[in-house]
């Protein structure tokens, strides 16, 4: 089981979203982790099958993802997925079971199993207008999981959520991840840190590292740094470096989490990077505007 990616390019004009991405993603969690705007959603979309590529290939196993039968294999939860208010739980997916062609007894049986599996069985029969937002991005991986797809992508899943809606997301990700493809699209690190096997991180359209958390994390060996001074000197040491994060100490002091590729602050102590850091160094100039 394999999705294959070969110099996948999608071009707006002059502008490319996605640029020359190849990668080869078989059974197991991926995250892709970038800012709002890096291309994860075109890429998502394309891998969908919702956007054609302007260049390059995407199959799944020997399926072109512009033929039909890729779609059986397919499981895809949007960043935005509709439903109707009115509709219970239930009626969702049956409903969403009859769009994908489900035979009826198949459809109702399927339901009640997923309703289990994303615990929403005791809401069954509520209207989603009435769903909290973490019920509701439960009830979405739901329908995504109707055709028990070989390969499910989720874009943003857990925006919105609060912390404790995302560690179940998280949980329940973990869980379906031992039987399929699953990737994963977030700027929430916390989300794919600790469930996926490897990460993706891309930036303006590009893939900047594949590998697993230790792997990128290793990309900023030696390279993060703290320190402590007063705010006059904490100031000019932002200017001078990547700060990736400031905190006013008892004393009054700031503490400074920076990176320093050459010679660091007098003073400081080298620290051990985190995946956090590497993600707030690669795209500190997004989250500054």
């Amino acid at each position: 089981m394999e999705l294959i990616l070969d110099q996948v390019t999608k071009q707006y004009g002059k502008k490319p979203a996605c640029h020359c991405i190849s990668l080869t993603l078989r059974q197991g969690i991926y995250g892709l982790l970038g800012a709002n705007g890096a291309g994860k959603t075109t890429l998502m979309r394309m891998l969908c099958g919702v956007l054609a590529p302007t260049s390059g290939t995407i199959r799944f196993n020997t399926l072109d993802v512009s033929h039909e039968d890729y779609r059986d294999a397919l499981g895809y939860l949007p960043q935005d997925f509709g439903y109707y208010p009115e509709f219970s739980a239930l009626e969702f997916l049956l409903y969403m079971a009859a769009l994908k062609g489900l035979p009826k007894p198949r459809a109702e049986k399927r339901s009640w199993e997923l309703l289990e599996e994303v615990s929403l069985t005791p809401a069954a029969k509520q209207k989603i207008k009435t769903f909290s937002g973490g019920m509701k991005q439960r009830l979405g991986i739901a329908q995504s999981l109707l055709n028990d797809p070989r390969l499910l992508i989720l874009d943003e899943p857990t925006a919105g959520l609060d912390p404790k809606e995302r560690v179940r997301f998280r949980n329940l990700i973990s869980r379906l991840g031992t039987e399929r493809i699953i990737l994963l699209s977030t700027h929430i690190v916390s989300d794919v840190e600790h469930i996926a096997g490897t990460i993706l991180i891309m930036k303006e359209g590009r893939l900047l590292h594949q590998g697993t958390r230790d792997q990128i994390i290793a990309t900023m060996g030696g390279k993060v740094w703290e320190c402590t001074r007063p705010q006059a000197e904490a100031d000019a040491l932002c200017r001078e470096y990547p700060v990736i994060n400031l905190r006013q100490e008892s004393s009054g002091e700031m503490l400074l989490r920076l990176i320093a590729d050459g010679q660091p602050p007098a003073g400081a102590r080298n620290v051990p990077a985190t995946l956090e850091d590497v993600y707030l160094y690669y795209f500190r100039e997004v989250n500054e505007q």
